[in-house]
């Protein structure tokens, strides 16, 4: 069997494939959602719009329940903390969630326009939500999460809804919003012609741009402000018995949670890559390069999901109470025989899956124009 130290960061890799997975599918059909009533001047465009991601949004939206899964399975008392401190944010994403496949189904069932309007801002305001507390979330991982584990290991949290909306964390969940918004508008370039795609260009040029700022923002905010990053020192028993308590965490005033970009320069390339991702989703959006806008968006979800992963790395979720209770990948996790199995079962469906989904957009490509939507008007959404 494959020794624990080595299930332990397989796992912690295959949950961040999972996050990126899930930013990048339902990421850019969230997105296109969130531009929709702004980028669709017409009933016909905003249906074009919704038919573009008809195929693919449920599809797209398990990535969000294995990922949710996967956090369960192996790193169990990170899902208890995170679903009994975050509660009241997580139910909201889930209301917003209930939004979208009612939406879908029922916007174009009657033909009046006061219907039709409320729920496309319903389906904008319910791609919005989820947005922006991911964000927000993980925001709130890097400032620390008031929380604490006493000697049974029973955790205590002693923050409220309205405390996770502090400015760091803002300027996080307006990375994932424009991240996600730029992604959903490179989209639709792809998938419509004509006024629909022009505007849609122009929106992911706006994006992209307030993305870079607010990415570069939180990353100098990381390193000028006052942030503290945590470290843990050094042996640790990263074999041993699950127990969050039997280490030593000290806290680094040296570049704080950037300290790993300086122990180790290849994870620089993260940051590198989203700054990058973003500037080609501007220049490619600019000259109407659909195919390059989407390629750079989808640099951009990379390489910010994996700046956050670098940056915390070896830790899941930072206590801002008591460091010690802070929850890290080594000492979190569930037992060596689960996660062997679940490495199993990975390796045997997580192959399939992907197989299916590539099927799936490969049969199903192409652009949406006005005129399908006329010609199927009752079979389409």
């Amino acid at each position: 069997m494959i020794e624990y130290e080595l299930l332990k960061i397989i796992w912690w890799i295959l949950v961040g494939v999972l996050l990126i997975g899930l930013a990048l599918t339902d990421g850019f059909d969230m997105g296109a959602m969130i531009l929709m009533p702004f980028v669709g001047k017409t009933d016909s465009e905003r249906r074009v719009a919704i038919n573009t991601i008809a195929p693919h949004w449920d599809g797209n939206q398990v990535w969000l329940i294995t990922a949710g899964g996967a956090i369960f399975a192996a790193w169990p008392m990170v899902y208890a903390v995170a679903f009994s401190g975050m509660y009241w944010a997580l139910l909201l994403v889930l209301f917003g969630l209930f939004l979208r496949p009612v939406g879908f189904d029922y916007r174009s069932k009657l033909e009046n326009t006061k219907w039709r309007n409320s729920w496309d801002w319903g389906l904008c305001i319910g791609s919005f939500v989820p947005a922006l507390v991911f964000g927000v979330a993980f925001g709130n991982m890097l400032v620390g999460v008031p929380f604490s584990l006493d000697e049974t290991v029973r955790s205590h949290y002693e923050g409220s809804f309205f405390a996770l909306l502090n400015p760091f964390s803002v300027v996080c969940g307006l990375v994932s919003v424009t991240m996600l918004c730029a992604h959903g508008g490179a989209w639709l370039m792809l998938r419509t012609d004509g006024d629909l795609h022009r505007r849609a260009a122009k929106a992911t040029q706006i994006m992209a741009i307030i993305y870079l700022v607010c990415f570069i923002a939180a990353g100098a905010w990381l390193y000028f402000g006052n942030i503290e990053g945590y470290s843990i020192v050094q042996p640790f028993d990263t074999n041993g018995v699950a127990n969050p308590l039997a280490k030593e965490v000290v806290t680094n005033n040296n570049h704080g949670w950037l300290n790993n970009y300086s122990l180790y320069p290849i994870t620089m390339i993260a940051p590198i890559l989203g700054i990058l991702g973003g500037l080609i989703a501007v220049f490619a959006s600019s000259k109407n390069k659909a195919g390059f806008s989407f390629m750079g968006s989808a640099l951009a979800v990379v390489g910010t999901i994996l700046t956050a992963g670098f940056a915390l790395f070896p830790f899941l979720m930072p206590s801002s109470i008591n460091p010690v209770s802070s929850l890290t990948m080594w000492d979190a996790v569930s037992s060596h025989k689960t996660l062997g199995v679940m490495t199993v079962a990975a390796c045997i469906f997580v192959p399939i899956v992907l197989s299916y989904t590539c099927w799936c957009y490969y049969k199903m490509w192409g652009v949406i124009t006005n005129k399908d939507i006329q010609a199927n008007s009752h079979s389409l959404y």
